[in-house]
């Protein structure tokens, strides 16, 4: 996500969940077709993604600290 500081996994997820929360507002509104709300899915499948991606990052780091 542009603007998040590299190496905070905090900032990160909390840009994901940010963008998350907005596709989830568009994908309400009926005007919505079926293209939009297929991009906004595949979408929203990266972000978890890329969550899950840094969660495991972030583990892994800490699990090292305490080593």
């Amino acid at each position: 996500m542009s603007g998040v500081a590299e190496g905070d996994p905090g900032a990160e997820a909390r840009a994901i969940a940010e963008r998350l929360r907005a596709i989830s507002v568009e994908l309400r509104d009926p005007a919505v077709g079926d293209e939009r709300a297929g991009e906004l899915a595949r979408e929203a499948a990266e972000l978890v993604s890329r969550a899950g991606n840094e969660i495991d990052r972030a583990l892994r780091e800490a699990d090292s600290d305490e080593a």
